[in-house]
């Protein structure tokens, strides 16, 4: 069956027109088919291509009547952790008691993580991606990085793969406790056995280059070594500190760098200067209270930006890309459109797809219909539940 949205208040296709980078279209209705965008135009066109499509065709058009909400593109969260064990809520606590942030307190969720089973995890994986398609995400990449050993990981990618083919082989989050002062060890067992078992389940690579996981020439081996195996290189930099992550990343044309918290001016210049997508995780600084990067400034600099969630258990327990959105406009500078736009078009740069993230013919049919007459409202009413209605492929999903 094919569908056709009309009586769209404000439609946001990603399509520049002119100056308006969202391409936004008022009174506007979408025609769908097979799962793809076939149409995309004023409502007062809407009857004459349906009726022109259904003498093309033995299917029926399904008329849905947006009545005057916003429709936006799916949003594609392009970096999240959803396989994992446990809860640290104790830590988030002692967070906003004072206590600072530091990459050790992910080897608490790898314990829990390696004792739970298959089916626990793949029941919470599930719960977490039904969460998030429920608050209009459409498209999901899930890293694993909560195992640190062989069989752990190569678990967590296959059960991603389950999901989403957006999967990141994250062995190199940070050195397990058995790893202990024997970093490069580590990195050995990464680029050999592990990375020989999680690459037939996996797209991308990552590293968390950072103080406290690995240094520039450990995170160099690692992503290199995913490359030589046909993966494609993410960075986790510039979160806890300033560092050479950034321009490393750029250098090995990684598709994106995430967290960016502390950038120096020559990051933003290789950035704005390189096709790598710096990814904003506004939940991050919300979670750990450290400082929120100034994504006018990349923004300004001309520097391609996208926005996601990071779901994960310690530093940005969030699924919601509403209130991610809420956040970029409140305390990164961001205008609404840019992280709209950030969260949907950036989303999918960030994963170098091209059939996502806009509303426009051809494309897969992965829309958001609000329960407000603009996108505005997803700044302007954070926490307001207004999804109405999420189309994945051209189906209803809600």
């Amino acid at each position: 069956m094919s569908i056709l949205i009309t009586n769209i208040g404000e439609l946001t296709t990603n399509v520049p027109a002119g100056e308006d980078r969202l391409g936004t279209r008022h009174d506007a209705a979408v025609l769908i088919e097979d799962g793809r965008i076939a149409w995309a135009g004023a409502s007062e066109e809407a009857e004459g291509v349906s009726s022109r499509f259904a003498r093309s065709t033995t299917e029926e058009v399904d008329v849905v009547d947006a009545g005057g909400g916003a429709v936006i593109p799916g949003f594609v969260d392009s970096h999240s952790h959803l396989v994992f064990g446990g809860d640290r809520a104790a830590e988030f606590e002692a967070r906003m008691a004072g206590q600072k942030y530091a990459a050790g307190g992910i080897r608490s969720t790898v314990a829990a993580t390696r004792a739970a089973t298959d089916d626990e995890l793949r029941e919470r994986l599930r719960g977490f991606v039904h969460e998030m398609r429920a608050q209009g995400t459409t498209t999901v990449e899930i890293k694993s990085g909560y195992g640190l050993d062989v069989a752990t990981e190569e678990r967590l990618v296959r059960l991603a793969s389950e999901v989403t083919p957006e999967v990141t082989f994250l062995g190199a989050h940070v050195v397990p406790a058995e790893y202990a002062e024997r970093a490069d060890e580590y990195v050995d067992l990464v680029v050999g056995e592990m990375l020989d078992a999680c690459a037939p389940h996996a797209r991308w690579i990552d590293v968390f280059c950072e103080t406290g996981a690995f240094t520039v020439a450990q995170s160099r081996r690692v992503l290199e070594a995913g490359i030589a195996r046909g993966l494609r290189p993410r960075v986790h930099a510039s979160q806890l500190g300033p560092g050479e992550g950034v321009r490393m990343a750029v250098e090995l044309g990684a598709a994106s760098v995430d967290h960016g918290t502390y950038l120096t001016d020559a990051d933003v210049a290789a950035l704005a200067a390189s096709d790598t997508v710096l990814t904003l995780l506004p939940g991050v600084e919300f979670s750990t209270r450290q400082p929120y990067p100034d994504a006018r400034r990349l923004i300004d600099a001309g520097v391609t930006v996208a926005i996601a969630c990071d779901t994960n258990p310690g530093s940005s327990f969030t699924s919601s890309m509403p209130f991610c959105i809420a956040v970029a406009v409140r305390d990164m500078r961001m205008t609404v459109a840019e992280a709209v736009w950030a969260a949907t078009a950036g989303g999918a740069a960030a994963l170098q797809r091209d059939d996502i993230g806009a509303i426009a013919p051809g494309m897969r049919a992965d829309l958001v219909l609000l329960d407000s007459p603009t996108r505005v409202h997803l700044a302007y009413r954070p926490g307001v539940p207004l999804v109405k209605q999420v189309w994945k492929d051209g189906a209803a999903t809600l």
